[in-house]
């Protein structure tokens, strides 16, 4: 799958985006989180804040439960607004 990071997540893994196979046990957003975390340092410290991180899988919003698969392509961004 292709994990893509925006804002200060990007700035907080060092990454912008990375393709990674999906680790047995994952089924969810919630769960590939738990999962980045194991990897520690710059990950753990990223995701640590989870009431500010939203996700969007296949470029539609979603809730942490929602179940993903390798095929999809999923985004890790702080809240947006808008507006004029």
């Amino acid at each position: 799958m292709k994990v893509l990071y925006f804002a200060w997540l990007r700035e907080r893994t060092g990454v912008a985006e990375e393709d990674i196979a999906l680790e047995d046990g994952v089924k969810d957003v919630a769960g590939l989180i738990d999962w980045m975390k194991t990897r520690g340092g710059l990950f753990e410290a990223a995701f640590t804040e989870m009431v500010v991180v939203r996700a969007a899988v296949n470029q539609v919003h979603v809730q942490m439960d929602h179940e993903i698969t390798d095929d999809d392509e999923i985004a890790f961004f702080p809240p947006v607004s808008g507006g004029r």
